[in-house]
């Protein structure tokens, strides 16, 4: 009697599952069609207000093709410029990122520490911080120094606060299921709390990467390193306006591709949220 069970010989290997949809990196055609789009309208705007209705003075505000051919002729300068802007908001970038999510675990482990150290994170949030530019210079010095501490100021409040709250709205049957299985603090911190943080501490880290860039910026206006910053500068002081533009945008471009880049992070280190949250 033949074995209804069992693999006979020859016969195929069952296929695997196929991986969830969810866990699968795909591109979506309008994930790039609509950005695209989108700058399409932005740059014919631009286009309509200066060149085609003039409304705005060149001076003010030149056409883009003349931010164009001024990007392309001082490509030699602007592109090494992007580079070093590039690598001062990273590092900025992760130093804030550590030490923000530092502060705001020590501010969610102890309520009497958030009482303390919040109203003066407040405050130093509160400042301009470009008041503190010149004063950097006196303080720490020329170079890399004061860009990083424009960076980090700028950068570290949003990620503390998202890392405090994140910490301390975990699930409440989260925080029952690690307690009845009489979890540590830090088994429950390791396996429950800091997961559960992970979507928040994501929010503030996207809202801290624009203001790296600005970080960045704002310090090279008072710093010899030639970045991006620098070169807005001096194109502007010799009213060559075009160009100073042209390092503008160079400026809002790095700033989406190191958001992009931060979000597919983001999405690659949390599959379980898209699985987990309703779609919009």
């Amino acid at each position: 009697m033949t074995q209804l069970t069992g693999t006979r010989a020859g016969a195929p290997a069952p296929e695997e599952p196929a991986e969830p949809a969810s866990r699968r990196l795909v591109v979506r055609p309008a994930a790039v069609g609509l950005p695209a789009l989108g700058l399409v309208i932005v740059v014919a705007a631009w286009w309509l207000v200066t060149a085609g209705l003039h409304l705005v003075h060149p001076a003010v505000l030149p056409p883009p093709q003349a931010v164009w051919r001024s990007l392309v002729g001082a490509a030699d300068v602007l592109l090494p410029a992007l580079g070093i802007t590039i690598w001062t908001t990273l590092l900025g970038f992760l130093l804030s990122s550590l030490a923000g999510v530092l502060i705001g675990m020590a501010l969610a482990a102890s309520s009497r520490v958030e009482r303390m150290f919040a109203p003066l994170l407040v405050a130093v949030n509160a400042v301009p911080k470009i008041a503190f530019g010149p004063l950097l210079v006196v303080a720490v010095g020329w170079g890399q120094k004061p860009i990083l501490t424009m960076v980090f100021l700028l950068c570290f409040f949003p990620i503390v606060l998202s890392t405090a709250t994140g910490l301390t709205t975990t699930p409440a049957d989260l925080a029952d299921l690690g307690r009845s299985l009489n979890a540590s603090w830090w088994q429950a911190f390791r396996k429950v709390r800091f997961p559960a943080a992970l979507p928040q501490i994501f929010v503030g880290l996207k809202v801290a990467m624009p203001l790296a860039a600005i970080g960045a910026v704002i310090g090279e206006f008072y710093s010899d390193r030639p970045g991006l910053g620098y070169q807005i500068l001096q194109y502007n002081g010799v009213g060559d306006f075009s160009t100073a533009w042209a390092a503008i945008v160079l400026v809002a471009g790095m700033s989406i591709l190191l958001y992009s880049a931060l979000s597919l992070v983001e999405r690659l280190a949390l599959p379980w949220v898209r699985a987990t949250t309703s779609a919009r």
